[in-house]
Protein backbone atom coordinates (compact mmCIF):
# COMPACT_ATOMS: atom_id res chain seq x y z
CA UNK A 1 0.00 0.00 0.00
CA UNK A 2 1.39 3.19 -0.68
CA UNK A 3 1.57 6.79 1.37
CA UNK A 4 -0.89 7.96 -1.39
CA UNK A 5 -3.12 4.92 -0.90
CA UNK A 6 -3.05 5.42 3.06
CA UNK A 7 -3.90 8.94 3.35
CA UNK A 8 -6.87 8.35 0.86
CA UNK A 9 -8.31 5.87 3.61
CA UNK A 10 -7.69 7.49 6.39
CA UNK A 11 -9.49 11.00 4.83
CA UNK A 12 -12.03 8.77 3.85
CA UNK A 13 -12.89 7.48 7.48
CA UNK A 14 -11.85 10.43 9.25
CA UNK A 15 -8.67 8.79 10.92
CA UNK A 16 -5.63 11.15 12.06
CA UNK A 17 -2.80 8.88 13.04
CA UNK A 18 -2.05 9.10 16.69
CA UNK A 19 1.53 9.82 18.01
CA UNK A 20 0.29 8.85 21.64
CA UNK A 21 -0.95 5.20 19.97
CA UNK A 22 2.06 4.79 18.02
CA UNK A 23 0.30 4.73 15.12
CA UNK A 24 2.94 4.63 12.48
CA UNK A 25 1.76 2.37 9.00
CA UNK A 26 4.24 0.29 7.35
CA UNK A 27 4.07 0.90 3.35
CA UNK A 28 6.90 -1.21 2.07
CA UNK A 29 5.72 -4.79 1.51
CA UNK A 30 9.53 -6.54 1.03
CA UNK A 31 9.37 -5.85 4.71
CA UNK A 32 6.18 -7.52 5.55
CA UNK A 33 7.09 -10.81 3.30
CA UNK A 34 10.19 -10.77 5.96
CA UNK A 35 8.20 -10.14 9.08
CA UNK A 36 5.97 -13.09 7.62
CA UNK A 37 8.70 -15.77 6.78
CA UNK A 38 10.71 -14.52 10.43
CA UNK A 39 7.38 -16.33 11.90
CA UNK A 40 7.70 -19.51 10.13
CA UNK A 41 4.21 -19.84 9.82
CA UNK A 42 1.80 -22.95 8.67
CA UNK A 43 -1.45 -24.26 8.21
CA UNK A 44 -2.26 -24.78 11.56
CA UNK A 45 -0.71 -21.89 13.35
CA UNK A 46 -2.63 -19.37 15.57
CA UNK A 47 -1.59 -16.08 15.40
CA UNK A 48 -2.24 -12.47 17.70
CA UNK A 49 -1.77 -9.53 16.24
CA UNK A 50 -1.53 -6.43 18.15
CA UNK A 51 -2.16 -3.09 16.46
CA UNK A 52 -3.13 -4.23 13.24
CA UNK A 53 -4.27 -0.60 11.88
CA UNK A 54 -5.23 -0.45 8.54
CA UNK A 55 -4.61 -4.50 7.91
CA UNK A 56 -1.76 -4.82 5.87
CA UNK A 57 0.10 -6.94 7.69
CA UNK A 58 -3.34 -9.14 8.49
CA UNK A 59 -3.70 -9.25 5.12
CA UNK A 60 -0.82 -11.82 4.98
CA UNK A 61 -1.24 -13.39 8.51
CA UNK A 62 -5.07 -14.85 7.74
CA UNK A 63 -3.39 -16.43 4.17
CA UNK A 64 -1.03 -17.87 6.00
CA UNK A 65 -2.43 -19.18 9.09
CA UNK A 66 -5.62 -21.40 10.74
CA UNK A 67 -6.80 -18.34 12.91
CA UNK A 68 -5.35 -14.84 13.38
CA UNK A 69 -6.70 -12.45 16.50
CA UNK A 70 -6.02 -9.00 15.88
CA UNK A 71 -6.13 -7.16 19.06
CA UNK A 72 -7.03 -3.29 18.47
CA UNK A 73 -7.45 -0.45 20.83
CA UNK A 74 -8.49 2.49 18.48
CA UNK A 75 -12.59 2.38 17.75
CA UNK A 76 -12.25 4.24 14.16
CA UNK A 77 -9.74 1.25 12.93
CA UNK A 78 -12.00 -1.05 14.46
CA UNK A 79 -14.63 -0.05 12.27
CA UNK A 80 -12.34 -0.04 9.30
CA UNK A 81 -10.77 -3.66 10.23
CA UNK A 82 -14.76 -4.68 10.47
CA UNK A 83 -15.64 -3.34 7.15
CA UNK A 84 -12.58 -4.50 4.94
CA UNK A 85 -12.48 -7.76 6.73
CA UNK A 86 -16.14 -8.64 6.69
CA UNK A 87 -16.09 -11.98 4.56
CA UNK A 88 -12.62 -13.16 6.27
CA UNK A 89 -13.78 -16.50 8.35
CA UNK A 90 -10.50 -16.98 10.11
CA UNK A 91 -10.02 -13.43 11.35
CA UNK A 92 -11.28 -11.79 14.71
CA UNK A 93 -11.14 -8.38 15.05
CA UNK A 94 -11.10 -7.91 19.05
CA UNK A 95 -11.04 -4.25 20.54
CA UNK A 96 -9.18 -3.74 23.38
CA UNK A 97 -5.72 -2.71 25.14
CA UNK A 98 -3.22 -5.86 25.07
CA UNK A 99 -1.93 -4.99 28.26
CA UNK A 100 -5.54 -5.58 29.82
CA UNK A 101 -6.14 -8.42 27.84
CA UNK A 102 -5.08 -11.87 30.21
CA UNK A 103 -2.85 -14.60 28.24
CA UNK A 104 -6.10 -16.92 28.85
CA UNK A 105 -8.36 -14.92 27.24
CA UNK A 106 -6.42 -14.48 24.17
CA UNK A 107 -5.32 -18.41 23.97
CA UNK A 108 -9.38 -18.86 24.59
CA UNK A 109 -10.00 -16.23 21.84
CA UNK A 110 -7.81 -18.24 19.34
CA UNK A 111 -8.83 -21.44 21.00
CA UNK A 112 -5.41 -22.86 21.24
CA UNK A 113 -5.19 -23.99 24.74
CA UNK A 114 -3.08 -26.89 23.28
CA UNK A 115 -1.81 -26.38 20.29
CA UNK A 116 -0.38 -22.99 21.16
CA UNK A 117 0.33 -19.44 19.65
CA UNK A 118 2.69 -17.38 17.86
CA UNK A 119 2.93 -12.91 17.88
CA UNK A 120 3.19 -10.90 14.91
CA UNK A 121 2.83 -7.63 15.24
CA UNK A 122 4.68 -4.14 14.43
CA UNK A 123 4.66 -3.05 17.81
CA UNK A 124 3.99 0.91 18.78
CA UNK A 125 7.18 2.26 20.51
CA UNK A 126 5.36 3.09 23.27
CA UNK A 127 4.29 -0.45 24.45
CA UNK A 128 7.34 -2.27 23.51
CA UNK A 129 8.60 -3.02 26.80
CA UNK A 130 5.47 -3.98 29.22
CA UNK A 131 4.18 -6.36 26.19
CA UNK A 132 7.15 -7.96 25.74
CA UNK A 133 7.60 -8.19 29.56
CA UNK A 134 3.48 -9.57 29.52
CA UNK A 135 4.73 -12.55 27.04
CA UNK A 136 7.83 -13.21 28.54
CA UNK A 137 6.75 -13.89 31.75
CA UNK A 138 2.44 -14.86 32.11
CA UNK A 139 1.09 -17.79 31.15
CA UNK A 140 0.39 -19.71 28.32
CA UNK A 141 3.38 -17.86 26.91
CA UNK A 142 3.72 -17.96 23.14
CA UNK A 143 5.71 -19.92 21.04
CA UNK A 144 7.69 -17.13 19.47
CA UNK A 145 7.55 -13.49 18.67
CA UNK A 146 8.33 -11.74 15.61
CA UNK A 147 7.43 -8.29 16.43
CA UNK A 148 8.84 -4.50 14.56
CA UNK A 149 10.35 -2.83 17.56
CA UNK A 150 12.75 0.66 18.16
CA UNK A 151 16.39 -0.66 16.61
CA UNK A 152 17.86 0.54 19.93
CA UNK A 153 15.63 -1.82 21.62
CA UNK A 154 15.98 -4.63 19.47
CA UNK A 155 20.02 -4.00 20.22
CA UNK A 156 19.92 -3.84 24.08
CA UNK A 157 17.33 -6.96 23.78
CA UNK A 158 20.05 -9.06 21.84
CA UNK A 159 22.82 -7.95 23.28
CA UNK A 160 26.21 -9.47 24.17
CA UNK A 161 28.81 -9.55 27.71
CA UNK A 162 29.60 -6.33 27.50
CA UNK A 163 26.60 -4.40 26.84
CA UNK A 164 24.22 -6.46 28.92
CA UNK A 165 21.16 -4.86 30.39
CA UNK A 166 18.52 -5.71 32.99
CA UNK A 167 16.34 -5.67 29.55
CA UNK A 168 18.57 -7.88 27.62
CA UNK A 169 18.52 -10.56 30.50
CA UNK A 170 14.94 -10.79 31.12
CA UNK A 171 14.41 -11.52 27.61
CA UNK A 172 17.09 -13.74 27.55
CA UNK A 173 16.25 -15.99 30.18
CA UNK A 174 12.60 -16.79 28.64
CA UNK A 175 13.63 -16.94 25.19
CA UNK A 176 16.73 -16.29 22.23
CA UNK A 177 16.49 -12.97 20.52
CA UNK A 178 17.60 -12.44 17.11
CA UNK A 179 17.26 -9.63 15.18
CA UNK A 180 15.93 -10.46 11.53
CA UNK A 181 16.48 -7.23 9.57
CA UNK A 182 16.67 -2.93 10.03
CA UNK A 183 13.78 -0.92 8.79
CA UNK A 184 14.38 2.68 7.97
CA UNK A 185 12.10 5.11 9.05
CA UNK A 186 10.83 6.00 5.36
CA UNK A 187 9.06 3.09 5.31
CA UNK A 188 6.59 3.96 7.42
CA UNK A 189 4.01 6.84 7.54
CA UNK A 190 3.55 8.68 9.52
CA UNK A 191 7.06 8.71 9.16
CA UNK A 192 8.52 8.23 13.16
CA UNK A 193 12.17 9.66 14.38
CA UNK A 194 13.95 6.53 14.71
CA UNK A 195 14.61 3.59 12.58
CA UNK A 196 13.31 -0.13 13.82
CA UNK A 197 13.90 -3.84 13.25
CA UNK A 198 12.63 -7.02 12.98
CA UNK A 199 12.93 -9.12 16.28
CA UNK A 200 12.12 -12.30 16.78
CA UNK A 201 12.16 -14.35 20.39
CA UNK A 202 11.64 -17.63 20.15
CA UNK A 203 10.70 -19.14 23.61
CA UNK A 204 12.40 -21.79 25.53
CA UNK A 205 10.59 -24.98 25.32
CA UNK A 206 10.89 -25.62 28.98
CA UNK A 207 9.78 -21.83 29.61
CA UNK A 208 13.68 -20.79 31.48
CA UNK A 209 16.59 -20.69 29.39
CA UNK A 210 18.21 -24.34 29.35
CA UNK A 211 21.69 -23.04 31.38
CA UNK A 212 19.16 -23.34 34.36
CA UNK A 213 18.82 -27.07 34.52
CA UNK A 214 22.34 -27.48 33.41
CA UNK A 215 23.28 -25.37 36.91
CA UNK A 216 21.03 -25.74 39.67
CA UNK A 217 20.17 -29.22 40.93
CA UNK A 218 16.93 -31.38 39.90
CA UNK A 219 15.68 -31.12 43.47
CA UNK A 220 16.82 -26.82 43.49
CA UNK A 221 13.44 -24.75 42.54
CA UNK A 222 14.16 -21.73 40.67
CA UNK A 223 12.43 -18.53 42.46
CA UNK A 224 12.25 -15.59 39.65
CA UNK A 225 11.62 -13.15 42.29
CA UNK A 226 14.86 -13.86 44.31
CA UNK A 227 17.10 -14.01 41.25
CA UNK A 228 15.80 -10.72 39.99
CA UNK A 229 16.46 -9.11 43.35
CA UNK A 230 20.01 -10.40 42.95
CA UNK A 231 20.10 -9.20 39.80
CA UNK A 232 18.28 -5.67 40.18
CA UNK A 233 21.43 -5.03 43.11
CA UNK A 234 23.85 -5.60 40.31
CA UNK A 235 22.55 -3.26 38.17
CA UNK A 236 21.74 -0.94 41.02
CA UNK A 237 24.82 1.53 40.33
CA UNK A 238 25.70 0.31 36.67
CA UNK A 239 29.08 1.96 36.62
CA UNK A 240 30.36 0.47 39.98
CA UNK A 241 31.94 -2.73 40.18
CA UNK A 242 29.55 -5.38 40.67
CA UNK A 243 30.99 -6.36 44.77
CA UNK A 244 30.20 -2.49 45.78
CA UNK A 245 26.68 -3.56 44.49
CA UNK A 246 26.30 -6.82 45.66
CA UNK A 247 27.36 -5.78 49.14
CA UNK A 248 25.42 -3.05 49.37
CA UNK A 249 22.24 -4.95 48.30
CA UNK A 250 22.69 -8.37 49.95
CA UNK A 251 24.09 -6.24 53.44
CA UNK A 252 27.01 -8.71 53.61
CA UNK A 253 30.58 -7.40 53.66
CA UNK A 254 32.84 -6.76 50.57
CA UNK A 255 35.36 -9.35 51.32
CA UNK A 256 32.47 -12.13 51.73
CA UNK A 257 31.20 -10.80 47.98
CA UNK A 258 34.45 -11.24 46.72
CA UNK A 259 34.96 -14.81 47.79
CA UNK A 260 31.76 -15.77 46.01
CA UNK A 261 32.52 -14.10 42.92
CA UNK A 262 36.05 -16.05 42.62
CA UNK A 263 34.17 -19.22 43.68
CA UNK A 264 31.85 -18.37 40.63
CA UNK A 265 35.52 -17.75 38.79
CA UNK A 266 34.66 -13.83 38.41
CA UNK A 267 36.91 -11.31 38.97
CA UNK A 268 36.38 -8.86 41.54
CA UNK A 269 36.55 -5.83 39.62
CA UNK A 270 33.74 -7.04 37.06
CA UNK A 271 30.56 -5.21 36.44
CA UNK A 272 27.15 -6.12 36.27
CA UNK A 273 27.13 -5.21 32.04
CA UNK A 274 30.36 -7.89 31.72
CA UNK A 275 27.69 -11.05 32.84
CA UNK A 276 26.74 -13.34 30.45
CA UNK A 277 22.86 -15.41 31.96
CA UNK A 278 24.97 -18.39 32.60
CA UNK A 279 27.27 -15.91 35.21
CA UNK A 280 24.07 -14.90 37.01
CA UNK A 281 22.80 -18.08 37.14
CA UNK A 282 25.78 -19.08 38.86
CA UNK A 283 25.58 -16.45 41.26
CA UNK A 284 22.24 -17.18 42.08
CA UNK A 285 23.97 -20.28 43.75
CA UNK A 286 26.38 -18.17 45.76
CA UNK A 287 23.67 -15.75 46.88
CA UNK A 288 20.33 -16.84 46.96
CA UNK A 289 20.29 -20.44 47.59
Amino acid sequence: MTINEIKYLLEQYGIRPSKSKGQNFLINKEILKKIVAAADLKNDDNVLEIGPGLGILTEDLIKNSKKVLSVELDKRLIFFLKQKFAHQKNLEIFEGDILRIKNSQIANLLDCQKAGYKVVANLPYNITKPVLRKFLTYEPRPKLMVVLVQKEVAQKITAKPGEMSLLSLSVQLYGQPEIIGYVGKENFYPQPKVDSAILKIVFWPQNLAPEISQILDKNMQFAANKFWQMVKFGFSSPRKQLQNNLSAGFKIPKDEVILRLKTAKLSAKIRAQDLALSDWLNLYQKFVV
